[in-house]
């Protein structure tokens, strides 16, 4: 019976997490997809949501079913300002077309802001990428109209340079910062982003092996830290000119003293390894740490009292 009211409470806890509204007062993270390329993983692909006291205002990342959880979350898209691009992975960026598209059975009228990292010779930058999509000759040059600026609204991309080492500042509005750093991603243009809005932080890493060592200093005293978790540490050392093991985020964490790791991108290699990951990480970082799940609501800065923390999906729960 004991091991019963147990497994009960794990669950219980579970759905107290997993059913959380984020549109409460405060602001919160969410989760709409924790996963990576794969279709066998479980997961949306890369994607979240930033909301603020009730409204959705930020996108990072748009990966391919991340705006069908974006629905189920009772986001409405007309308030979203900003979406913001770590790198150009279809895994991360497949869902924009969809998005703009949704907005034409809605009364938008507010500009869109996109910015994401110039570009190389493998990717194109943010501006050409958006324009690819809805530019005059683009492959959804239908929706030319939301980019030429005779629309209800317009889309305005703009390129974040990625040979710039320091923190670039993007907004400064009020009690919203948003800032993003160049970040190694093997030979792809990538960027880590922080938002800032008012006491409540969020770094997030996006797709890196951390080579050039920028992201504890970049995600210094924050409140989440958003890692993305696609290799264990056994992993090969090509699959590490690409992303961190889990020993290189629980030094992250350490370094930087941030109050909670939330662990996304989860790939097959990682999920399999689940708990030599964790006793990785735990060998340096004692903090808050969450394994993402789609469509998890996680309160963040000066509102994270409202969340019980301790309650969150318990670390050895297999799921």
């Amino acid at each position: 019976m004991k091991l019963i009211g147990v497994m009960l409470a794990m669950l219980i806890s579970t759905h107290q997490v997993f059913g959380k509204s984020c549109d409460a007062q405060g602001a919160w993270l969410q989760i709409l997809g924790a996963g990576g390329p794969e279709l066998n993983d479980g997961f949306a692909s890369s994607g979240y949501l930033l909301w603020q006291d009730g409204r959705a205002r930020i996108l990072v990342d748009t990966g391919s079913g991340s705006l069908a959880q974006m629905e189920k979350a009772g986001a409405d898209i007309n308030d979203i300002e900003y979406i913001l691009y770590s790198h150009l992975h279809v895994d991360h960026s497949a869902d924009l077309p969809a998005f703009i598209k949704a907005t034409y059975f809605t009364n938008r009228s507010k500009d869109l802001q996109i910015y994401g990292p110039t570009g190389n010779k493998l990717m194109p930058a943010t501006t050409e990428f958006v324009t690819g999509l809805f530019g005059q000759k683009g492959v959804y040059r239908y929706l030319n109209n939301y980019l030429n600026g005779s629309g209800s609204y317009q889309i305005k991309p703009h390129n974040v340079d990625i040979s710039v080492t320091k923190p670039q500042p993007i907004i400064q509005h009020n009690d919203l910062a948003i800032q993003a750093i160049s970040v190694h991603h093997g030979p792809l243009p990538a960027l880590a982003w922080r938002i800032d809005m008012g006491e409540a932080s969020v770094v997030f890493s996006g797709d890196t092996s951390n080579k050039t060592q920028v992201l504890q200093t970049f995600a210094n005293k924050a409140s989440v830290l958003v890692a993305h978790h696609a290799i264990p540490e056994a992993a090969g050392e090509g699959a590490k000119k690409l992303h961190m093991p889990p020993s290189e985020i629980g030094r992250i964490a350490v370094q930087s003293n941030v109050e909670h790791v939330v662990l996304s991108h989860r790939m097959t290699r990682s999920l399999a390894a689940r708990a030599p990951s964790k006793k990785e990480i735990r060998k340096n970082y004692k903090g808050q740490l969450t394994f993402a799940k789609d469509n998890q609501c996680i309160a963040i800065g000066a509102y994270s009292d409202k969340q019980q923390l301790k309650e969150s999906v318990p670390e050895s729960f297999n799921w």
